[in-house]
């Protein structure tokens, strides 16, 4: 683990965090279909992001367990978001392919986040946005890690 022996970067990792979670719980709140949880929000977000995959690739992409997987896909073909197509190199396994509607959602979804997002940091100065710019890749990867 790492240290944080410097008080600056002890206290930008709390200021991070804490600004992380709140604009996170913010954001949450503009969601398209509030029938979704956030986890089948993510999943279906996984899979626009990175294509088919299998139920226990979600798993660990997701962060859960493969059961847990299983019930979120199940709820996702439910509602028309997600297909269970065999896999095609191994006939015991399926594969999850996000729908048309599933697309759609998200699409809206994102672009009501985005504009959101925009008229909240309209006041932001030059430097702040350039500042803001250089983060997002920075984050980007945290995300992903």
């Amino acid at each position: 683990m790492l240290e944080l022996s410097h008080g600056d970067d002890a206290a930008a990792v709390n200021a991070l965090r804490s600004a992380v979670m709140r604009l996170s719980r913010r954001l949450k709140h503009q969601r398209v279909d509030e029938s979704l949880s956030p986890t089948e929000m993510s999943v279906l977000g996984t899979l626009a992001r990175c294509g088919t995959a299998t139920p226990g690739e979600l798993a660990r992409k997701e962060h859960v367990q493969p059961p847990s997987m299983t019930r979120i896909v199940a709820l996702l073909e439910a509602k028309g978001l997600v297909r269970l197509e065999g896999h095609p190199d191994d006939r015991r396994q399926k594969v999850v392919t996000q729908t048309e509607q599933a697309e759609s959602m998200l699409d809206e979804s994102r672009r009501r986040r985005n504009v959101w997002l925009a008229e909240l940091a309209k006041d932001l100065s030059e430097d702040e946005w350039a500042r803001l710019r250089a983060a997002a890749p920075v984050l980007e990867k945290l995300a992903h890690l």
